[in-house]
């Protein structure tokens, strides 16, 4: 009976534990409810003003900017990756921070130069404070940031040492003197050059991340908690060829120093392509130094001069005024035509067409072109029309300018007019057009589109090819074409080019001794030129060079100022084994080119294990790992910096391998 009372007791006492339990479960549930339809009914934009927005945000994750090459793949402007290092010393144990902080600070010390006791004093209020986001250092490159992550205490990482590490990309040119005006920039506010112009390839698709408030100032990413990932940018390769490139820079600079001249220009555009190959602008600074800073061969119109003569002159041609027969008497040199008096600098009596041409005779070329068109100059007009001479070229640099050309219909035409623009004033045009005039005539009459860009590559994949564009299918008859290259032939031989002839090289070409600012008072200001291609028989470049403002006690004539820049060219770009140019010519003083070339290194997988390719360098290696079946993933550009897997590791056939590049 009593062990049936301490059953019936313990039952009881059972059962009323278990209702208790379940009376306070469904108080809890009850309760559970209850907060839902609260929340429900609760102003959700409010909690997330209040809390979540002021700390969280979403920011930007910059995407890296494609590399912009030459044509041979040398790196022209390149995106490379910095470092800023911030510190969380809440994170920090302080067992870690008191047994470490002496070897950290010494290390800092000897790495920065600064006294260890400097770092020692901030770093101990900071400690005390438990700031999470102190910033120690920005901008390293990445051998820095590979000393100074191997530190005491930042070693543990970011979980244990409270390392935290923010990478962001800067723009860096590769060739800091030659064309920098040309490779030009995108800050996002201002666009100039190849970076400009290209800069829808360049540029890639930003990601978002998200980061979280430390205090009123600062805010802490939040590590691989990426909104949307970053596409990085396409890699551009440009027409220009750096070794013609740099013999264009030197050449020029060294003329424009021997004859003191305020700026000048030099364009090699390859014949058959339209593709230029270098693209050259100088000018002087304060301090008398040259640098390429301005792009007046797309930004500056100009009157050109008697470099306008070949276009005026194969407009005759082609409408068959004239022929090699063809004669004209110049007299004394100086003609007087509608109350405009027109001279030339030298010679006199009756010249032939290639004579016109050769001595460039402003009185020629005016009675030759007034004598046929005087009565319909639009005849006349329309050929340069043709020629896209009145046309805004459509390239992809920023900035080209419109030609001017005076026309009847314009206020400033007069009886005159029509014999100034055949020996080049009364217009005004740019250099890359004049060029590509020239270029034209060199390629047999077709004249193509300036191209600036040979192809653009995406994770090692060829995604556009630059194809020659025509902008004019024949510019003229065969017979005049073949006229005028012989003409301009006989220029160099025996005319106004006639300083730079060599037998080794046949070049075809035009002398220009223009005046400008002609109207105002002061000493007479120049610009000499010299147009033409080489080797004239079977023509490859053609070159545009203008010199501006030489010193006139020193010269001033296309022929003795600006073609020897156009013979060295020539020279250097052509010819093997050149012996009538100077030594000092075929002297490359910028560039170093055989320290440009480094041999291939050829890489092999053996027996599955991952070779080591850390200090090749990028551009050689990843296509070679990419042809035998690996998938890789890279970023920056130059040598291998790091590699994953490791050397060693077993690796198998579409395996990803991480590649971190730095010049």
């Amino acid at each position: 009976m009593q062990k049936q009372n301490e059953y019936d007791n313990k039952r009881k006492k059972t059962l009323r534990w278990g209702y208790l339990f379940a009376v306070v479960a469904l108080c809890v549930f009850v309760m559970f409810l209850a907060r839902i339809v609260i929340l429900q009914n609760t102003n959700v934009q409010e909690i997330k003003d209040d809390y979540i927005n002021k700390n969280y945000r979403e920011a930007t994750l910059k995407a890296a900017r494609g590399n912009l090459f030459a044509s041979d793949g040398s790196i022209l402007a390149t995106t490379v990756m910095r470092y800023d290092i911030y510190l969380d010393f809440k994170t920090m144990k302080d067992t870690v921070y008191t047994n470490n902080i002496g070897a950290l600070t010494d290390s800092l010390s000897k790495m920065f130069g600064k006294p260890r006791s400097e770092f020692r004093q901030k770093f101990d209020e900071q400690k005390k404070k438990k700031n999470q986001y102190y910033t120690l250092v920005k901008g390293l490159d990445f051998d820095q940031y590979d000393r100074i992550r191997k530190f005491p205490i930042f070693k543990r990482g970011k979980n244990k040492g409270g390392f935290i590490v923010d990478r962001n990309y800067k723009r860096e040119l590769a060739t800091s003197e030659i064309g920098a005006g040309t490779i030009g920039i995108d800050n996002g506010e201002f666009k100039s050059g190849l970076e400009g112009a290209f800069s829808k390839y360049l540029t890639g698709t930003d990601g978002k991340r998200l980061e979280q408030r430390i205090n009123s100032s600062q805010w802490k990413p939040i590590d691989f908690w990426k909104v949307q990932e970053p596409v990085d940018g396409e890699d551009v390769y440009t027409t220009l060829d750096l070794r013609i490139q740099d013999i264009a820079h030197s050449a020029l600079e060294k003329q424009l120093i021997n004859f003191e001249a305020k700026h000048g220009t030099v364009i090699v555009m390859e014949v058959e392509t339209g593709k230029v190959r270098a693209l050259v602008n100088l000018r002087r600074t304060e301090s008398g130094e040259y640098e390429d800073s301005y792009n007046y061969a797309l930004k500056d119109n100009i009157e050109p001069g008697s470099t306008f003569k070949t276009i005026s002159l194969l407009a005759a041609m082609d409408d068959g005024f004239i022929d090699e027969n063809t004669t004209v008497n110049v007299g004394n040199g100086v003609w007087t035509y509608a109350k405009q008096r027109i001279s030339d600098g030298h010679g006199g009596g009756t010249y032939d067409i290639s004579d016109v041409l050769a001595k460039s005779s402003n009185v020629g070329t005016a009675k030759l072109i007034t004598k046929y068109y005087a009565e319909k100059p639009q005849i006349f007009l329309d050929h340069l029309k043709r020629w896209k001479l009145f046309d805004k070229m459509d390239i992809e640099l920023p900035g080209i300018t419109k030609p001017k050309i005076v026309t009847p219909q314009n206020k400033r035409w007069n009886a005159a007019t029509l014999a100034s623009i055949s020996y080049g004033y009364s217009s005004n045009i740019n250099l890359l057009q004049l060029t590509t005039f020239y270029n034209g005539v060199a390629n047999g009459g077709k004249m193509l589109k300036p191209l600036f860009i040979d192809k653009i590559m995406k994770d090692g994949k060829v995604m556009y090819n630059a194809k020659p564009e025509v902008m004019v299918n024949k510019m003229a008859s065969e017979k005049a074409i073949k006229m005028m290259t012989s003409a301009l032939t006989k220029a160099v031989e025996k005319g106004t080019g006639r300083s730079i002839f060599t037998p080794n090289l046949k070049m075809a070409g035009k002398t220009g001794t223009a005046r400008f600012e002609y109207w105002l008072p002061g000493p007479m200001k120049y610009r000499a030129s010299f147009a033409g291609f080489y080797p004239a028989d079977a023509p490859k470049y053609t070159c545009y060079v203008m010199v501006s403002e030489p010193n006139t006690a020193i010269g001033f004539y296309g022929g003795s100022v600006a073609a020897p820049v156009f013979k060295e060219i020539a020279g250097k770009t052509f010819l093997k084994t050149p012996q009538n140019i100077e030594k000092e010519m075929l002297v490359d003083k910028k560039v170093n080119l055989s320290k440009m070339v480094e041999p291939n290194v050829k890489i092999a997988v053996n027996d599955k294990q991952m070779p080591n390719v850390v200090g090749l360098i990028g551009k050689n290696v990843i296509p070679q790992l990419e042809n035998l079946g690996y998938r890789v993933d890279y970023k920056g550009v130059g040598r291998i910096k790091e590699q994953f897997p490791l050397e060693g590791t077993t690796i198998s056939k579409n395996q990803r391998i991480y590649l971190s590049l730095q010049n």
